[in-house]
Protein backbone atom coordinates (compact mmCIF):
# COMPACT_ATOMS: atom_id res chain seq x y z
CA UNK A 1 0.00 0.00 0.00
CA UNK A 2 1.33 3.48 -0.84
CA UNK A 3 2.33 5.92 1.92
CA UNK A 4 -0.23 8.51 3.05
CA UNK A 5 -1.09 10.87 0.21
CA UNK A 6 0.23 14.41 0.05
CA UNK A 7 -3.11 15.69 -1.25
CA UNK A 8 -6.26 16.16 0.82
CA UNK A 9 -8.78 13.35 1.30
CA UNK A 10 -11.32 15.39 -0.68
CA UNK A 11 -8.94 15.71 -3.64
CA UNK A 12 -8.03 12.01 -3.41
CA UNK A 13 -11.68 11.04 -3.49
CA UNK A 14 -12.18 13.01 -6.71
CA UNK A 15 -9.16 11.34 -8.29
CA UNK A 16 -10.39 7.89 -7.30
CA UNK A 17 -13.90 8.42 -8.67
CA UNK A 18 -12.60 9.60 -12.04
CA UNK A 19 -10.07 6.75 -12.09
CA UNK A 20 -12.83 4.23 -11.30
CA UNK A 21 -14.73 5.40 -14.37
CA UNK A 22 -11.62 5.19 -16.52
CA UNK A 23 -11.00 1.62 -15.24
CA UNK A 24 -14.58 0.50 -15.85
CA UNK A 25 -13.69 -1.19 -19.13
CA UNK A 26 -10.81 -3.07 -17.53
CA UNK A 27 -8.28 -0.85 -19.28
CA UNK A 28 -6.73 2.42 -18.19
CA UNK A 29 -5.72 4.19 -21.41
CA UNK A 30 -2.47 6.11 -21.51
CA UNK A 31 -4.39 9.24 -22.52
CA UNK A 32 -6.62 8.90 -19.48
CA UNK A 33 -3.64 8.50 -17.14
CA UNK A 34 -1.81 11.43 -18.73
CA UNK A 35 -4.78 13.77 -18.42
CA UNK A 36 -5.41 12.90 -14.79
CA UNK A 37 -1.77 12.97 -13.63
CA UNK A 38 -0.72 16.05 -15.55
CA UNK A 39 -3.60 18.21 -14.45
CA UNK A 40 -3.69 17.11 -10.83
CA UNK A 41 0.06 17.53 -10.39
CA UNK A 42 -0.05 21.05 -11.86
CA UNK A 43 -2.86 22.07 -9.55
CA UNK A 44 -1.63 20.48 -6.33
CA UNK A 45 2.14 21.06 -6.62
CA UNK A 46 4.01 24.35 -6.92
CA UNK A 47 7.22 23.44 -8.78
CA UNK A 48 8.46 20.94 -11.36
CA UNK A 49 10.13 18.64 -8.82
CA UNK A 50 6.99 18.48 -6.66
CA UNK A 51 4.85 17.91 -9.76
CA UNK A 52 7.00 14.98 -10.85
CA UNK A 53 6.91 13.44 -7.36
CA UNK A 54 3.15 13.94 -7.17
CA UNK A 55 2.64 12.32 -10.58
CA UNK A 56 4.53 9.24 -9.37
CA UNK A 57 2.55 9.19 -6.11
CA UNK A 58 -0.83 9.61 -7.78
CA UNK A 59 -0.06 6.91 -10.35
CA UNK A 60 -0.06 4.44 -7.45
CA UNK A 61 -3.54 5.54 -6.46
CA UNK A 62 -4.84 5.24 -10.03
CA UNK A 63 -4.06 1.53 -9.85
CA UNK A 64 -6.38 0.94 -6.88
CA UNK A 65 -9.89 -0.31 -7.52
CA UNK A 66 -12.40 1.09 -5.04
CA UNK A 67 -16.15 0.73 -5.61
CA UNK A 68 -17.85 3.89 -6.88
CA UNK A 69 -20.59 3.57 -4.27
CA UNK A 70 -18.03 3.80 -1.46
CA UNK A 71 -16.37 6.86 -3.02
CA UNK A 72 -19.51 8.76 -4.03
CA UNK A 73 -20.87 8.56 -0.50
CA UNK A 74 -17.94 10.73 0.64
CA UNK A 75 -18.84 13.66 -1.62
CA UNK A 76 -19.95 16.62 0.46
CA UNK A 77 -21.97 18.83 -1.90
CA UNK A 78 -23.87 19.06 -5.16
CA UNK A 79 -20.95 21.12 -6.51
CA UNK A 80 -18.57 18.20 -5.85
CA UNK A 81 -21.03 15.76 -7.41
CA UNK A 82 -21.33 17.95 -10.53
CA UNK A 83 -17.54 18.31 -10.75
CA UNK A 84 -17.06 14.54 -10.50
CA UNK A 85 -19.64 13.96 -13.23
CA UNK A 86 -18.01 16.57 -15.46
CA UNK A 87 -14.47 15.26 -14.97
CA UNK A 88 -15.53 11.66 -15.27
CA UNK A 89 -17.40 12.26 -18.51
CA UNK A 90 -14.42 14.14 -19.94
CA UNK A 91 -11.93 11.44 -19.00
CA UNK A 92 -13.95 8.54 -20.41
CA UNK A 93 -14.55 10.61 -23.57
CA UNK A 94 -10.86 11.27 -24.25
CA UNK A 95 -9.83 7.95 -25.80
CA UNK A 96 -10.96 4.83 -27.60
CA UNK A 97 -9.24 1.44 -27.47
CA UNK A 98 -9.29 1.24 -31.27
CA UNK A 99 -10.19 3.58 -34.16
CA UNK A 100 -13.37 1.58 -34.82
CA UNK A 101 -14.60 1.84 -31.24
CA UNK A 102 -16.70 4.67 -29.84
CA UNK A 103 -14.89 7.08 -27.51
CA UNK A 104 -17.10 5.87 -24.66
CA UNK A 105 -17.32 2.10 -24.84
CA UNK A 106 -20.13 -0.03 -23.40
CA UNK A 107 -18.36 -0.77 -20.11
CA UNK A 108 -17.50 2.88 -19.52
CA UNK A 109 -21.04 3.92 -20.40
CA UNK A 110 -22.47 1.41 -17.92
CA UNK A 111 -20.14 2.70 -15.19
CA UNK A 112 -21.03 6.28 -16.09
CA UNK A 113 -24.76 5.53 -15.87
CA UNK A 114 -24.13 3.92 -12.48
CA UNK A 115 -22.26 7.05 -11.39
CA UNK A 116 -25.14 9.26 -12.57
CA UNK A 117 -27.53 7.16 -10.48
CA UNK A 118 -25.24 7.21 -7.40
CA UNK A 119 -24.75 10.97 -7.60
CA UNK A 120 -28.48 11.62 -7.63
CA UNK A 121 -28.17 14.87 -9.56
CA UNK A 122 -31.30 16.20 -11.29
CA UNK A 123 -31.64 14.91 -14.89
CA UNK A 124 -31.43 18.46 -16.27
CA UNK A 125 -28.08 18.98 -14.49
CA UNK A 126 -26.73 15.75 -15.99
CA UNK A 127 -27.89 16.80 -19.48
CA UNK A 128 -26.29 20.25 -19.07
CA UNK A 129 -22.96 18.72 -18.01
CA UNK A 130 -22.97 16.22 -20.87
CA UNK A 131 -23.88 18.95 -23.37
CA UNK A 132 -21.09 21.20 -22.07
CA UNK A 133 -18.52 18.41 -22.43
CA UNK A 134 -19.80 17.46 -25.90
CA UNK A 135 -19.81 21.08 -27.06
CA UNK A 136 -16.18 21.51 -26.06
CA UNK A 137 -15.07 18.22 -27.72
CA UNK A 138 -11.37 19.13 -27.64
CA UNK A 139 -8.23 17.58 -28.96
CA UNK A 140 -6.33 15.92 -26.05
CA UNK A 141 -4.42 19.07 -25.08
CA UNK A 142 -7.67 21.04 -24.96
CA UNK A 143 -9.14 18.44 -22.62
CA UNK A 144 -6.16 18.74 -20.30
CA UNK A 145 -6.47 22.52 -20.20
CA UNK A 146 -10.22 22.32 -19.46
CA UNK A 147 -9.65 19.78 -16.70
CA UNK A 148 -7.05 22.08 -15.19
CA UNK A 149 -9.43 25.04 -15.15
CA UNK A 150 -12.27 22.94 -13.73
CA UNK A 151 -10.06 21.55 -10.97
CA UNK A 152 -8.56 24.95 -10.19
CA UNK A 153 -12.04 26.40 -9.77
CA UNK A 154 -12.94 23.54 -7.44
CA UNK A 155 -9.74 23.80 -5.36
CA UNK A 156 -10.19 27.54 -4.86
CA UNK A 157 -13.81 27.28 -3.67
Amino acid sequence: MPPPPSITPRQMNLLRIVAALAWSDGHLAAEEVTVMLDRLSRIFATDAAQQKALQHELREYLMQHIPLSELVSKLESDAERALVLHLGYEVISCSARSPSEARINAEEDAAYQNLVQLLGLPPETVKQIEAAVAAEAPPPEGLADRLTHTLEDFVHQ
